[in-house]
Parts: C-alpha cells; structure tokens; sequence
C-alpha cells in the first residue's frame, strides 16, 4: 500500500497484521470533535460540518495541526467562536471532546490540545 501521507502503527500484534493511522486521519477527527461543540461556528479557514458533505472530510483538516509521537497526540486547533459563548468554556469543552475522540477511536494518548480563537462569528438573522 503506497501513501505519502505521515502514518504511524496503532497496533501490530505479529499476528495478523499492523494497523497504520495517518496525521490527517487524527486531524480529521478533532475537526469533527470541535464543530460539534455549541459555540464553535467553525474550524478557521470557515469549514463547518454542513460544508464537509460537499467538499469532503479532507476539509475537516483545515484549521488543525497534529502531530503524532511515540503514540502520543498534540492538537493545535484555530477556531471560529459565535459572539455571545465563552471563550474560555467553548474552549475547555473543545479540548474535552478534542481528547476524547482521539482516544477512543485510536488507543493513542493526547497530551495537549492547544486552541487559538482565530475570529468572533456575529450571526445575522435575517
């Protein structure tokens, strides 16, 4: 199997085989993660889960950096918050689903989440 992407083994038992994950996969899964905390309008580049059903998951990617080492995970996420939510919990929140996410459907262990509110979204309600 030919990929230029960044992969690292998740599991290799000798057994049956390996199980390879890419950075983009992990970075994908934090972007779904993080939109779907209330308060979080976007990842920054403006990709939102509506969006992501017509440009595809790679696009998820936008706005989120993680680096794997030794099987441990750091995100550094920018974000798009709404006007009226509180940065700091909208933030604690991201990190919490952030974290989670990874972990349960890789094994890996997070150790930062980093987030940078990159723009306030005013909603216009016409």
């Amino acid at each position: 199997m030919e990929d230029n992407r960044m992969t690292h083994t998740i599991h290799d038992d000798g057994k049956i085989g390996e199980v390879q994950i890419a950075d983009d996969v992990v970075a994908i899964i934090a972007g779904l993660a993080a939109t779907e905390v209330e308060g979080v309008a976007s990842m920054y580049g403006n990709i939102t889960n509506e969006l992501v059903a017509k440009l595809g998951m790679k696009n998820l990617a936008k706005g989120v950096k993680a680096v794997l080492e030794n099987d441990e995970v750091t995100v550094d996420l920018a974000l798009n918050v709404k006007f009226g939510y509180s940065i700091k919990e909208v933030s604690v929140k991201v990190q919490e689903k952030v974290k989670s996410a990874i972990e349960n459907m890789t094994g890996l262990t997070v150790n930062l989440v980093n987030i940078r509110i990159a723009n306030i979204i005013v909603e216009q309600n016409n």
